[in-house]
């Protein structure tokens, strides 16, 4: 179903949504048997929405394909992400409020080390703090090119944007279709911008005379010597969420390129500190002028990435009270809990397993049977295993907001 169908039959909703992402959610048992994060943590909130609304998986992109978290909440916002497909750097600069052009090329960055070889020692260079960073960003931002202009922006850590704009009156967007530098794991060098087709051939030029020109700057500095460019993308012209679903729509998030994905398709975003409980304040804010509202916790996909099992058990346990006080306030609205992907501890990384999701509210009543919340409940849902795209018009639907479809 594409998303000009989906505006077709939406209409008026007769109850609020409110999107729950745990980022990362889902997981995989540490020993045979066992139980996953979700599964291990102590969650009497979840575990009674559970039993009161709808249980199901989802693959955020398809069967066996491992996804971002641009694709991931594409998906979860109804946009099919192998449709609808853009990169880091467009997410991470309308994340900051960039005013990013439609003829310019955006790049997430990290700052980075390598050795004397050359070779990747860390690709977040040890996490460099904000206060660090920002002036090795600054410096970066001096960096001149021929023809073009080159922007750099902090975002948070050892993140940056890197935009390139083309100069001069009807100057046309640069192809995009680059490969980005990041190898993925240390131990080797950077990986050169190669072009993907033909026409993209002088955008990678440019990528590649700016990373040396980086490269030179950097040279001997304590806190990163290095950078790595990923998610190299133009602003894409798509339908925008209001506009499909019919919802005046905001975002809640403490991380930039989630407002950003949340901007890119049309939705308000605002800051919140990076806590479960800062969640249900910006919920309590958005509510009254909103019909959607999405809101993002960051913690247990970080833990996940760690490797920190318990950790991660112990971030869902963290924001189990505040499912509940959201339902609280949601009233006799649609809750939707979910993950934009898996991250398992145990793979220390995203993966490609298949994420729990939970519906609650608009009135209907739940499955009862449901023993709580985690992949085994979940996988016994009624809704069994959909695509991520298929959860907005779920909860679309079960508020009350979408047509019936012929006659």
């Amino acid at each position: 179903m594409d998303l000009q169908t989906v505006a077709e039959l939406a209409q008026p909703a007769a109850r609020k949504i409110v999107l729950l992402v745990l980022d990362g959610l889902g997981g995989l048992p540490r020993e045979p048997g066992g139980p996953t994060e979700l599964e291990a943590a102590r969650t009497p909130c979840l575990d009674d929405l559970a039993r009161t609304g709808s249980l199901g998986l989802h693959h955020p992109v398809a069967p066996g394909i491992t996804p971002g978290s641009g694709p991931g909440h594409l998906s979860l916002f109804g946009y099919d992400p192998l449709r609808y497909v853009t990169g880091r750097g467009v997410l991470e600069a309308l994340g900051i409020r960039f005013d990013l052009r439609e003829t310019d090329i955006a790049a997430r960055g990290n700052l980075c080390w390598v050795d004397q070889r050359g070779r990747l020692t860390d690709r977040r260079a040890g996490r460099i703090t904000s206060s660090a960073a920002v002036p090795l960003t600054e410096r970066l931002n001096q960096i001149d090119l021929p023809g073009v202009t080159c922007l750099v922006r902090h975002v948070s850590e050892h993140r940056f944007v890197l935009v390139i704009r083309s100069e001069g009156s009807g100057a046309g967007r640069l192809e995009t279709d680059v490969r980005g530098t990041d190898p993925g794991h240390e131990g080797v060098p950077p990986r050169d911008p190669e072009p993907k087709t033909e026409g993209a051939r002088r955008a990678a030029e440019l990528l590649g005379t700016w990373v040396n020109r980086a490269a030179q700057s950097l040279a001997g500095e304590a806190g990163a010597n290095m950078v790595l460019l990923r998610g190299i993308s133009g602003r894409p012209r798509w339908p925008l969420f209001p506009d499909v679903f019919g919802m005046k729509a905001r975002a809640v998030a403490a991380y930039p390129m989630y407002r950003g994905v949340a901007r890119l398709v049309g939705m308000e975003a605002v800051e919140a500190p990076d806590r479960a409980d800062a969640l249900l304040h910006g919920l309590k804010d958005a509510l009254p002028k909103n019909d959607f509202v999405f809101l993002h916790y960051k913690a247990p996909d970080k833990a996940g990435e760690d490797g920190d099992f318990d950790r991660k058990v112990a971030t869902i346990e963290a924001i189990d009270p505040v499912a509940g006080d959201i339902a609280g306030v949601l009233g006799d609205g649609v809750l939707l809990v979910t993950g934009d992907h898996s991250t398992p501890a145990v793979m220390r990384g995203h993966s490609w397993h298949p994420v729990p999701f939970l519906l609650h509210g608009g009135g209907l009543p739940g499955e009862r049977r449901a023993g709580g919340f985690g992949e085994a409940a979940c996988a016994r849902g009624i809704h069994g295993t959909v695509r991520g795209w298929d959860l907005m018009r779920l909860a679309a639907a079960r508020a009350g907001g979408l047509k019936k479809y012929g006659a």
